[in-house]
């Protein structure tokens, strides 16, 4: 957990993992940037529609509680 915190990208994780982690770093950091591509890739690791969009609604929810946390 400590190394997902410091960096998610040099933790020791699987190809499913890490390809989730990519797709939410890129939905939080630019969302206006998603593409077919980003979600063909979760299909690749094994994530059905569902599972892609479960992982949508908790990385949006927390990007936007976050911010209403901050603001």
């Amino acid at each position: 957990a400590k190394a997902i915190k410091q960096d998610y990208r040099q933790a020791e994780l699987s190809d499913r993992e890490r390809a989730m982690l990519d797709y939410t770093a890129k939905l939080t950091k630019e969302p206006w940037n998603i593409q077919r591509d980003d979600i063909e890739k979760l299909r690749e690791q094994g994530f059905d529609d569902k599972s892609i969009l479960q992982i949508n609604l908790i990385a949006s929810y927390f990007n936007y509680i976050n911010r209403v946390a901050d603001g």
